[in-house]
């Protein structure tokens, strides 16, 4: 590749060609300050807190956008770049909302550190500010835009990442603002609650909706059992909140935290991950054996169910009639569990502690009542966990690593801990439905092709049984677009897909501890957060689902076998079309009123 040669403060510097001044800067430990710039997703120059002077030019220059030159001299830390920073920075404060001691991100806002970092005292261009919007109604993400930069990051990642583009810029000048079309609420927007909005946003104009005051009165009332589950990936990532690598693996620790929080049981979400391949893998046999619709797509990821209800309802029928595992968690704790225990199904309270936005609105899914009850009562985010063992004051990394329950619902296999990266499901899917067809205990369980996330889409064939069995794997729903319209357009052909709605699969989920965008330029998250994952498959004794001996006991003593009718009663649950930013039937009438007068709205 050709290089250049440039100076940055005085140091010489050999970058490729191609490279802006901010990433040649940090190749030699230059930090320059950002706040709109994502890597490869949010490259506009929009904030210009990162101008620097370019000797020769006759003004300061964006550096996340401005190609380097051969010869070129550039300046990082003067005093004319010091303060324009800070004057840009002041602006933007002058419209924002800073009651910073109350806001969900006091602590974790780049905007915040920003303003320590120049030495902001005070704010000269006070004066009046934008109309704010407040917009609290979806289950899933909360809106205020009087705390929005108008950065970009957020709408460019559903743009241009997820590629659905439901926010965007609106109106012009001072009036300028972020949201839906129409500025609708995110309630009645046709998203998918991801949440990748909530990861990009650097202040709190976008955030999760917080169900951690109805868990705390759940666990400080004496009369309601409590039984907490956590998903694969929160293990992964838990300890950024609490200063440790990103990628550390803290299952023992999180498990201490939480029964110090109070919860009644604390179980893994791994032992229905395994219950869910057994419904999964019966379900696909089924279907390849009986002629059923095929491709079967998994239906674990919320988002990506959204995704296609929304954008692709002519694949529902192909959708796994499987529920997600918490679901499924949340079925058998109000009924196995319940019958065993002797303990009133209306008397206990199920806490999904999830890395994905997407699932609290899952939740409040009508047809997530597997009991006649809700199946899971509260979400809470992997950031609302932390949250809540900082309120409990809890030193997390002090904490003697301890083990989930083990009664009933406490065994989970290697299988079920992968759920958590892409490819994950597929993964552990294959393992049980290769035992299944060649009637062995397989030892040749690593199927590293459906791994990774360099790929968006990745495809293999495989032979079991004497039958090849073709499976492809997406994640994000970009990926999962491509991959729909390559079945539509009959470029492809396969028995079985695993799709995640999120890039990496849930261990990047919108609920996920905040990662610096600068820290984005040197690492790549999900590959760090996967290998704990993969760590811990290969640590645990059993790596197979059907292998799972509480699973067994389940099937033997309660649901009877998989795919059974109480097993479709508890576990299964069915999808329908939703519409696109449908017409208020007010407005539908005027406009019918309209058209028949002859006149257009």
């Amino acid at each position: 590749m050709e290089k250049v040669s440039l100076t940055i403060d005085n140091i010489t510097v050999e970058v490729p060609k191609d490279y802006t001044i901010l990433e040649a800067a940090r190749t030699v430990g230059i930090d320059i300050p950002t706040l709109c710039y994502m890597k490869d997703i949010n490259e506009v120059g929009a904030c210009r807190v990162c101008v620097v002077e370019v000797q020769g030019a006759r003004s300061l220059q964006a550096s996340c956008v401005h190609p380097v030159a051969e010869g070129m001299v550039v300046k990082t830390n003067t005093q004319k770049v010091r303060d324009a920073r800070k004057a840009t920075v002041e602006l933007i404060l002058s419209n924002h909302n800073r009651e910073c001691l109350t806001c969900y991100r006091n602590g974790s806002c780049e905007l915040q550190k920003l303003s320590e970092e120049l030495g902001i005292q005070e704010i000269p261009f006070e004066g009046e500010k934008t109309e704010a919007t407040f917009d609290d109604l979806s289950y899933s993400i909360v809106r205020d835009s009087s705390k929005c930069i108008l950065c970009g990051r957020c709408v460019n990642v559903c743009k241009n990442v997820q590629e659905i583009g439901i926010l965007e810029f609106m109106n012009r000048g001072f009036n300028t603002k972020v949201g839906p079309a129409f500025d609708v609420s995110m309630a009645d927007a046709p998203c998918v609650y991801c949440g990748q909005c909530i990861v990009a946003c650097p202040v709190a104009a976008l955030k999760e909706k917080s169900d951690v005051e109805r868990v705390w009165e759940a666990i400080d009332d004496p009369d309601i059992h409590v039984v907490a589950q956590t998903a694969p990936a929160v293990r992964a990532a838990l300890g950024e909140e609490f200063g440790l690598p990103i990628g550390t693996r803290v299952t023992g620790k999180m498990v201490a935290a939480m029964k110090r929080l109070g919860f009644d049981k604390v179980y893994d979400t791994d032992f229905a991950a395994d219950l869910t391949i057994m419904e999964e893998g019966t379900e696909l046999l089924n279907r390849i054996k009986k002629g059923g619709k095929l491709p079967m797509i998994t239906s674990c990821s919320p988002g990506w169910i959204r995704f296609c209800e929304f954008y692709y309802p002519e694949f529902l029928d192909n959708l796994s009639t499987c529920k997600s595992p918490h679901q499924m968690m949340g079925a058998i704790v109000k009924s196995y569990y319940a019958e065993k225990h002797n303990i009133d199904p209306e008397k206990i309270f199920v806490v999904s502690v999830m890395p994905c936005t997407s699932k609290k609105t899952e939740a409040q899914r009508p047809e997530m009542k597997g009991t006649g009850l809700r199946d899971v009562d509260a979400v809470i985010t992997t950031r609302e966990l932390a949250k809540m063992i900082k309120q409990a004051r809890i030193k997390f990394t002090e904490l003697e690593d301890e083990s989930y329950d083990q009664d009933l619902l406490g065994d989970y296999t290697g299988a079920a801990v992968i759920f958590g990266a892409t490819g994950g499901v597929m993964e552990a899917a294959l393992r049980t439905v290769a035992d299944i067809l060649e009637e062995k205990d397989l030892q040749d369980i690593e199927y590293t092709a459906v791994r990774g996330v360099e790929e968006g889409v990745k495809e293999a064939t495989v032979t079991v049984g004497g039958m090849d069995i073709k499976v492809a794997v997406a994640h994000g729903t970009a990926n999962a677009a491509k991959l729909l319209d390559k079945i539509k357009a009959g470029e492809a052909d396969y028995h079985f897909i695993e799709v995640m709605a999120c890039s990496g699969g849930c261990v990047t989920g919108g609920g996920q501890p905040h990662v610096p965008a600068k820290t984005l330029m040197d690492l790549d998250v999900r590959a760090e957060r996967a290998k704990a994952l993969y760590e811990e498959d290969e640590l645990l004794a059993q790596r197979k689902s059907h292998q799972n001996e509480q699973i067994q006991k389940l099937y033997k003593e309660f649901l009877g076998e998989p795919n059974s009718h109480l097993a479709h009663k508890l576990l299964h649950t069915h999808y329908q079309a939703r519409e696109k930013f449908p017409i208020p039937q007010k407005e539908d009438q005027f406009c019918q009123e309209a058209a028949a007068a002859g006149t257009r709205k």
